[in-house]
């Protein structure tokens, strides 16, 4: 091993301590800012400086994050639903805590305690049909798990997406989405991935039309493209074209599934059967990254065949297996989905009298439980907002591929005081941003 100068070795040493004990190893948030760009990320870092954001995340707990420099946020963006239960959920780090004294991330080559429990519980709690599961660490990852599974039981190779879709980055996932990010890489691959309108049932049946098709993949509600709402009957209407083409339908449900909707999975509530479901992001607890395929027999026919055909070292590691299993224990109590039944009328309500008060520039509420886009009057008016809302003490974000719409994710476990206060920092916003931009 090459030796390295002392102050090296003294430096990673500092980083080591600091991160472990809570001290902050730089000079000041400014100086900090500035490795981040020299050494992470130099896009995603003056992204959001330019953008009035820049937001450094110390602690958080609960549904309140607090910045380096104090400034704290109450988080309705929740990194996509992975904070559905809130940040260090007690439960969830009291179950990880405790399975330190008997597992770590496990060897995936083996039958293992922890993923099984978490099959058997995933599979039970599953849309009828779905048999199998097959873990991964992101997103990106299972929806790669999930083409590849879909192209092995059809021995076809084209997958159908929707326009502005977003399905991760990883390399089959990046081709079923936005082409601006397959095209950086060189992975729009239009042949292979070919994509139709959102709620177009015609364009779909043009697609699926030359029995070649392998999959269609849909976000229930697709979540980077704003949260626009399926039309009543779409998605079941596209379920009946996959099953008279040979198509197999694949349900992401990283957003929307884990009881944001009202249901444990948003596509129940379109009376689809999915042929495969990822679900992701809210599974982790927020605490140990997993990710999991939920796939009928025919989908996971590989499994019989090669069950090394799919290998991940970090898939279903066996501390965020007991972390999902936790996430979902929770989730499912009668405690929880009250909650959210609750919580979606008050916003409902909440948000309505804010429209009311502001028809030109709040131009639209697209509300499915506690998934919510905020639509505004302005080509990037959710930017506005959700600047606004940043310097005024909350935390949601705008949509990437629709910046007219602002993301907006209560928690599941928001209390009703907490719920109030949101919405009163909402309406602030929403009126200091229309001002703005007048």
């Amino acid at each position: 091993m090459t030796v390295q100068p002392d102050q090296t070795t003294d430096r990673v040493a500092e980083l080591a301590a600091a991160l472990s004990t809570g001290g902050f190893p730089w000079a000041s948030k400014d100086a900090m800012l500035s490795a981040s760009e020299a050494y992470w990320n130099p896009g995603k870092t003056r992204f959001w400086i330019d953008e009035g954001v820049p937001l450094v995340i110390d602690r958080r707990e609960g549904y309140h994050l607090h910045d380096v420099a104090g400034h704290t946020l109450i988080d309705v963006h929740l990194n996509g639903g992975t904070y559905n239960l809130g940040h260090r959920n007690p439960d969830v780090v009291a179950a990880v805590t405790r399975a330190l004294d008997r597992f770590d991330v496990g060897n995936h080559h083996f039958p293992s305690l922890a993923r099984t429990a978490l099959a058997e519980a995933l599979i039970r709690t599953a849309p009828p049909g779905l048999a199998k599961v097959v873990y991964g660490s992101g997103g990106g990852e299972a929806v790669d798990i999930a083409i590849k599974s879909a192209r092995h039981a059809t021995k076809r190779r084209k997958i159908v997406s929707i326009v502005k879709a977003y399905h991760g980055h990883t390399g089959l996932a990046v081709g079923t989405g936005d082409d601006r990010f397959s095209r950086m890489f060189l992975a729009d691959q239009p042949a292979d991935f070919p994509h139709v309108e959102f709620n177009d049932l015609g364009a779909m049946a043009d697609a699926l039309r030359g029995d070649d098709v392998a999959a269609v993949i849909m976000e229930t509600i697709p979540a980077t493209y704003g949260f626009p709402m399926p039309a009543p009957g779409y998605l079941a209407a596209v379920k009946r074209l996959c099953e008279e083409h040979g198509t197999l339908y694949i349900a992401d449900e990283v957003q929307t599934g884990l009881g944001r909707t009202g249901e444990l999975w948003g596509i129940t509530k379109h009376h689809v059967e999915p042929d495969l479901l990822i679900t992701g992001k809210g599974l982790s607890g927020g605490i140990y990254p997993v990710t999991a395929v939920l796939a009928s027999d025919r989908a996971a026919a590989w499994l019989d065949e090669d069950g090394f055909g799919h290998i991940s070292t970090f898939g279903g590691a066996e501390l965020g297996c007991v972390a999902a299993l936790t996430a979902l224990d929770l989730t499912l109590r009668r405690s929880t989905r009250e909650n959210v039944a609750a919580l979606t009328e008050l916003f409902a309500d909440g948000l309505a009298s804010i429209r009311a008060e502001f028809p030109d520039w709040l131009v639209g509420i697209r509300q499915d439980g506690l998934v919510i886009g905020l639509e505004f009057a302005h080509s990037e008016g959710a930017k506005h907002v959700m600047r606004r809302l940043y310097q005024g003490g909350v935390w949601a974000i705008f949509s990437t591929l629709d910046p007219r719409v602002l993301q907006y994710k209560p928690g599941l476990l928001v209390t009703p005081e907490l719920a109030a206060d949101i919405l009163e920092h909402t309406r602030t916003a929403v009126r200091l941003s229309r001002d703005d931009v007048r």
